[in-house]
This record gives structure tokens, sequence and C-alpha cells, in this order.
């Protein structure tokens, strides 16, 4: 017991210089993360370039370097922090209404917003650049998957779904048009769009007793 207190007694806590340090790194990590949001908005994606985010932020272009690989890799984590913000789990009852809206909520970012420009820059840039495939699906993909996956399972709990679905595959055929659309452009992504993918997919996955009963 006298050895374990010893030992904890020699343990140090940071200096005064570790922790103002730390402060410091945090505030210029937010500082780019936000003046990179902030071109984005007023240039669009093509037109920002690291030197603009050192600039805005007022940090040398070797505080960037030591945290993001490249311009892309900043970018990516300020829209994806605030898409994380704008990822809401709604609860209505209903999967077919939560599955509605999360795809307006989604279509919202990427038609009002400069996110949806800085995603199709992003996407080609990942078939250059495989480290970025990875910190792509991390920061965006990732947690809107869980969010849609955290629906279906309340939706097979309460009996809509049926038991036994590959939900993965179900995660993919929502999103795999929208991400068709996007690229391509050749429709709008907008409320319409977001009932009728819903309304024609819940058909083949819903509860076979819901289906009777329709």
């Amino acid at each position: 017991m006298s050895q374990q207190l010893e030992n904890k007694g020699t343990q140090t806590l940071p200096s005064v210089k570790e922790r103002a340090t730390r402060r410091r790194n945090q505030r210029s990590h937010q500082a780019i993360l936000k003046a990179t949001a902030e071109l984005l908005e007023e240039k669009g994606y093509g037109d920002v370039c690291i030197e603009a985010i050192a600039s805005r932020a007022r940090v040398g272009k070797q505080t960037i370097y030591r945290w993001w690989s490249c311009k892309a890799a900043v970018i990516m984590e300020a829209f994806a922090t605030q898409a994380a913000r704008d990822n809401l789990l709604p609860d209505t009852g209903s999967v077919e209404q939560d599955l509605c809206q999360i795809l307006q909520q989604m279509f919202t970012l990427l038609t009002k917003t400069t996110t949806g420009v800085a995603l199709c820059g992003l996407i080609a840039e990942t078939q250059i650049d495989p480290s970025l495939v990875e910190a792509f699906r991390e920061q965006f993909i990732k947690s809107r998957r869980q969010v849609t996956r955290t629906i279906l399972e309340r939706g097979i709990e309460r009996g809509e779904l049926r038991k036994g679905l590959n939900l993965e595959l179900v995660i993919d055929a929502i999103y795999g048009p929208v991400w068709y659309r996007m690229l391509l452009k050749h429709a709008p992504l907008d409320d319409a769009f977001a009932e009728e993918l819903v309304s024609f997919l819940i058909v083949g996955i819903q509860a076979t007793d819901v289906k009777a009963g329709s």
C-alpha cells in the first residue's frame, strides 16, 4: 500500500507550459476548421487553398500540415463537424417518417450549403488518394449510417420491419440513389424524392403482417 501511495505521489501533473500549449493547440485547431468552413462558404471547394486557410486562421501553414496531410483532409473534417451537428436522430414512432426526415435533413445540407459541392470534390479526390477514403468513411459516412441503422433497428423492434434484414444492404439501398443523383445531377434532391424513395424501399423491408394489413 505504501508503495502505491509513493507511486501516486511521484506522478507529475501537466506543467503550466504544457496546459497552455494544449489550450493554444485546441484554439488553433478550431480556428483552422472555422476558417475552412468560412472560405468554403465564400469561395467554394475549388478556390480554397492551404495558404488562404492559414491566413484566415492566423496560423502558419506548418501548423495545418501538422494535423492534416492536404487541403482535402482539412475540408473533410470541417464539413464533417458541421454535418455531425445537423445529423439529428428523429423519433416520430414511424420508421417511414424517420427515414424521410433524415433524408430531408441530408438534402438540405447538400443543396442549401456548400457541403454538396465540397462532397463532390472530396469524392473525386478519394479516387486518386486512397488515404482519404478511410477518413471520408469515418468522418461523414459512418455517423450517418449509424443513425439510419438505429432507425431500422427500432422499426424491427416495433414490428414495422421484418426480422433478419441485412441492414447494411438496406442502408446501401437508401443512400445509393442519393449519391447517384448528387454526382450526376440529373434530378433534384428534394422532399418529394425523399418520400418517393422511402415509400419505394419500405415495401421490400416491411413485416409480412404489415404488408397483409396494408
